[in-house]
């Protein structure tokens, strides 16, 4: 009895291991705290991936600090693109929060998208599963690790035209 008690216990803990939600990072990493937002296109982009049978992608505190400045950045210098406003490119920017070096493979992505005057989980992952190149950011195997921002902004000048605006941005990476 006490070993099939031990069989139930184990079985039971590994599915909940299963279970636990991706967007918790491993102890010993640094804490993110995420907004409803964020949470939410973090679960959904997990489903998503989970449907296709791909790794579910782990919360990562430096990618998200590289999203949440890019986010930042776009909405108070009012534009919108992948390079950051000085011009560097979109990798360049996230390698000096989500480093390259020490590491035999490195990449990272990037999807974006701004609503006026906000956007929910659904729509968000309705708008870049709609587009093949966001799509194939959300499906790429070779991801493990996201960063998610979302910034909302009263009025957001440049491209923006002075509207309310919430602008996401997730950074895949993998490095190894």
């Amino acid at each position: 009895m006490k070993a099939k008690l031990t069989v139930t216990i184990a079985l039971v803990a590994a599915v909940c291991a299963i279970l636990a939600p991706a967007a918790v990072p491993a102890s010993n990493a640094p804490k993110v705290a995420l907004t409803s937002l964020e949470s939410g296109v973090l679960q959904q982009l997990n489903a998503i991936r989970a449907k296709h049978g791909l790794h579910l992608l782990r919360l990562n505190a430096k990618l998200t600090e590289a999203a949440t400045q890019h986010s930042e950045e776009m909405g108070n210098d009012g534009y919108f693109e992948h390079s950051s406003h000085d011009g560097t490119a979109f990798w360049k920017r996230i390698d000096r929060w989500y480093g390259s070096q020490g590491f035999g493979y490195w990449s990272v992505g990037e999807n974006l998208l701004w609503s006026s005057p906000q956007v929910d989980p659904s729509h968000a992952m309705q708008l870049w599963m709609n587009s093949p190149e966001h799509r194939a950011n959300i499906l790429a195997p070779r991801w493990r690790e996201i960063g998610v921002s979302a910034v909302h902004l009263q009025a957001a000048p440049g491209d923006y035209r002075g509207l309310e605006v919430t602008i996401v941005t997730t950074d895949f990476g993998v490095r190894r």
